[in-house]
């Protein structure tokens, strides 16, 4: 790209002020720019915009595949899904872009040393359970981790210093989530440095683009793999792979499938399975209105009673549709420093910008069906997302405990 085909691209969406130092930059440093404008995605800008006045639709309660059903199934379940691994029809995704800041600890997540008498790490607990399902069925899950720019290096090389805790290599595979880039209140887009637009991670809603981008696609059908199970970095008790929940939802004929858990009570702040305009859907605890929070079922029972805690099963093929749509864009406030039109180093002390997000919940909405399957949160939902209080180390190192995992 061009100054003159740069500058009328910019001009386009109202954002020729990106172009406002180019003048006094090096020859290198002018390509550079130009290079991170040809790459920015500046469809987000509008669809922001189609966004801001978008209504969600209307919501039902959906049933689970309950503790007490998936008992009465178990075998044929856990049969089912160990076919399904052993024939390598499955592969494991592990959303791994963020640090751990809100733990007060300034390296990835899944670095966190969660050990109390030894050295446990996130990762470490993360391949732990993994290697349960080797043990069970003999054979390896491929892995595929999304790191983020800003920590895959550190990433990467923490993982093979640990010797990725004792899982065979050939099956980890590496991507980068895609960026987006940062705007003002106005939205314009923001400056990090005279050459630098600023940008930050496109959410975990964009793995499965970024796995297309970063050329796995490819190597997931050469595999054969037909589904894909989608899980968080910071829930220690996560069970990935788990045969029973692949069997259930292959034996379902669903395109895809969902883990929850029964909500401790009406107003847990989680993210509810539910149908929305007859479609599978999330609604987030801050959507659901009081009615919805409180409704219950004649044997007691909330109605939207099934929080979701990021572990999901989807078909390969119904992906791939997947990247024809337009995900929903989510707009998080955040402090992002920058330079101001003098060219002046600003950082402000109280948010001032927003960063583009998608969420890997709202690729639900894109399914035809998803199942509910209800899991005990005791044996596999600890989240360690903040430093003290609920969904902490603390917590998570006492669910860890109970689960006979030595700290």
């Amino acid at each position: 790209m061009n100054y003159e085909i740069a500058k009328k691209l910019l001009k386009e969406y109202n954002q020729e002020h990106l172009l406002q130092f180019y003048d006094e930059l090096s020859e290198i440093n002018k390509q550079k720019l130009l290079n991170q404008i040809e790459q920015i995605d500046f469809s987000l800008l509008t669809e922001l915009e189609k966004q801001k006045n978008s209504k969600r639709g209307t919501f039902k309660p959906v049933d689970a595949v309950t503790l007490g059903e998936i008992e009465k199934n178990k075998r044929e379940y856990v049969s089912l899904g160990i076919n399904a691994i052993k024939s390598q029809k499955v592969g494991a995704v592990l959303l791994a872009g963020g640090q751990g800041t809100r733990l007060g600890f300034s390296h990835p997540k899944g670095m966190y040393n969660i050990g109390v008498n030894r050295n446990l790490y996130i990762f470490e607990c993360l391949f732990n359970n993994l290697k349960d399902i080797v043990f069970l069925t003999k054979a390896y899950v491929p892995l595929f981790i999304m790191t983020s720019e800003s920590n895959d290096k550190e990433t990467r090389t923490f993982l093979k210093a640990h010797d990725y805790f004792g899982y065979n290599p050939d099956y980890v595979h590496f991507f980068i989530q895609e960026m987006a880039p940062v705007i003002d209140e106005n939205s314009k887009i923001l400056l990090s440095e005279k050459d630098k637009i600023a940008m930050s991670p496109n959410g975990n809603g964009g793995w499965f683009s970024s796995m297309q981008r970063a050329g796995l696609l490819d190597k997931i059908q050469e595999m054969g793999i037909l589904w894909l199970n989608v899980f968080a970095v910071d829930n220690v008790l996560q069970r990935i792979a788990d045969p029973c929940f692949i069997g259930a939802t292959i034996l379902s004929g669903c395109s895809a499938g969902g883990k929850v858990v029964a909500k401790a009570a009406p107003d847990e702040r989680v993210g509810v399975l539910c149908l929305e305009n007859d479609r599978p859907s999330i609604v987030e605890y801050y959507e659901m209105t009081e009615e919805m929070r409180t409704r219950r079922e004649p044997d007691g029972r909330l109605s939207y009673n099934y929080g979701v805690i990021l572990n999901y099963l989807f078909r390969v093929d119904t992906l791939i549709q997947t990247l024809k749509e337009t995900m929903p864009l989510h707009m998080a406030h955040k402090i992002v420093p920058y330079i101001d039109e003098n060219g002046n180093c600003v950082t402000p002390s109280e948010p001032n910008a927003y960063k583009f997000e998608t969420l890997v919940l709202d690729m639900i909405r894109l399914q035809e069906n998803c199942l509910s399957f209800e899991v005990d949160r005791e044996r596999e939902f600890a989240p360690v997302k903040n430093a003290t209080g609920t969904d902490s180390v603390d917590t998570a190192r006492e669910l860890l405990e109970k689960n006979g995992v030595s700290l």
